[in-house]
């Protein structure tokens, strides 16, 4: 029905796809009313909407927060749902560079090839050709169909916070930021901070000093500003060492410590009073961290044992080696809690020197049957540091056997001539903004999710499967 439209404009949609790679649109809020997210988010945007607009949909720019573009008329609006910020991409971890997009094997690579540029362009088309079928069959319909595109998803969502409070909201809709078949439950996501003063670490042979005559402090925090949902594949921490001569002590027990749990963790000695420790892991997704390897969990245990050697009390490293440490299970906080949406996960995403405390940002993923409140009280009843809340995103939750969870698995069933159920993820996508809105794709089943990570891509041949199987449902849905 809509595959011949498609491949006929299988080199626009991939060209166009590459275009908005280029745009290096990671998301920084600024005080600028033209671009409060960066411009290169504007510019990405701006892009966006001339597109869609020179494709013949009515569009609007949303004072710079997001946009959209819609066909159709009627009171009823289906909302379909994603983003053109993407997470950061360095360069050196990349096969080639992540915002010049490249095609290897039939694949496309680019930051945002999957997450979420890829999915929008898919989206775009699939409302072209749902557009262009209904007006040469001149079939009659009463609704409007708008795809939203925000600038601050990977971030904190004030991108579509701006959108709800000045724009129409969907009556129902998908998001193509997750994976097919179709998404019924996402887990809630919690964003907590633990900070502890530096004064409370302190000396501890024979008796208690103050903090001054701690013979080590920490001097410098590096974590390359990653993101609260990402696992950290750095981290670096400046020692310094008020006695000089303790220093070829300090690196034999580092270098001992590494040693005995096999990190790769780097020691390079600065000058004679500071050493500087650097541990490298695996990035993955927040939602994910049995994928990645946590840069910061290492090196706190590191710096744990180092601190016991040297007779330093800090009960901010003892309390997270004890209680989480490599953990992502949060067995040790007694929060191994599991149900039909999956297991509980916790990435210990951010670590940074702030008026002299060090914060630590816990990212979670919690079962939707869990209310978020159980897990902060329990970091809180555990924890001797302060834990304060950054947000919390309440869980979405479809029963199975509702019409739109049944409509699009069934379309992509179809389509695919496969017969996979409905999932629960850990991730969070802009579905649970709305209401009677679900995730859709773009991550076929048993594909490798490469949201967030290096050298992302998309298959081309799925991406223009995607393309049609959006088509079908916005069609569906339509009439």
């Amino acid at each position: 029905m809509f595959q011949k439209y498609i491949l006929e404009n299988k080199q626009n949609i991939i060209s166009q796809v590459c275009d908005l790679i280029t745009y290096p649109s990671i998301s920084e809020e600024t005080n600028n009313v033209h671009f409060p997210f960066g411009k290169a988010c504007s510019d990405c945007l701006k892009y966006f909407l001339n597109l869609a607009n020179s494709l013949g949909f009515r569009t609007k720019n949303v004072d710079g927060y997001c946009g959209w573009a819609e066909f159709g008329e009627g009171k009823e609006l289906i909302g379909i749902i994603g983003h053109l910020d993407v997470v950061p991409a360095k360069e050196e971890d990349w096969s080639s560079s992540p915002f010049v997009p490249t095609i290897v094997h039939h694949c496309l690579y680019g930051r945002g090839a999957m997450d979420d540029k890829g999915p929008v362009v898919a989206s775009l088309y699939a409302m072209k050709a749902v557009m262009e079928y209904l007006k040469e069959n001149h079939i009659s319909y009463s609704k409007r169909v708008r795809l939203i595109v925000g600038l601050n998803e990977e971030k904190d969502w004030k991108c579509i916070e701006y959108y709800k409070a000045h724009e129409e909201i969907p009556v129902l809709g998908f998001s193509p930021d997750s994976d097919f078949p179709c998404i019924y439950a996402e887990k809630a996501v919690i964003s907590l901070l633990l900070s502890e003063p530096i004064s409370s670490m302190h000396f501890c042979s024979r008796s208690r000093f103050t903090s001054s005559e701690a013979p080590i402090l920490i001097e410098d925090i590096d974590c390359k500003q990653n993101a609260m949902n990402v696992v950290p594949k750095f981290c670096s921490i400046t020692l310094f060492l008020k006695n000089k001569r303790l220093m070829p002590n300090l690196i034999s027990y580092c270098k001992t410590i590494i040693e005995k749990y096999h990190y790769e963790i780097d020691l390079y000695k600065i000058d004679e009073q500071h050493l500087k420790l650097t541990s490298y892991g695996v990035a993955s997704h927040s939602a994910h961290p049995e994928l990645g390897n946590n840069a910061i969990a290492k090196l706190l245990v590191v710096l744990q044992d180092v601190w016991t050697k040297c007779n330093i009390s800090f009960p901010f490293f003892q309390d997270f080696c004890t209680f989480i440490g490599e953990d992502y299970s949060g067995k040790n906080l007694g929060l191994n809690i599991e149900d039909e949406s999956g297991k509980l996960t916790l990435n210990a995403s951010q670590l940074y020197l702030q008026d002299n405390k060090i914060c630590l940002g816990i990212n979670l993923r919690v079962p939707v049957h869990t209310q978020p409140e159980e897990v902060i009280n329990k970091f809180k009843e555990t924890f001797r540091c302060k834990i304060s809340i950054l947000k919390i995103q309440p869980a979405l939750y479809m029963e199975k056997n509702h019409f739109l969870v049944q409509k699009l698995c069934d379309i992509f069933n179809e389509t695919c001539h496969t017969n996979f159920a409905p999932i629960a993820i850990g991730g969070a996508t802009y579905a649970r903004a709305f209401p009677n809105c679900i995730s859709f794709g773009m991550n076929f089943p048993k594909d490798e999710d490469m949201c967030h990570k290096a050298d992302e891509f998309i298959e081309i041949d799925k991406l223009l499967l995607a393309t049609n199987i959006y088509a079908k449902a916005i069609y569906q849905l339509l009439l």
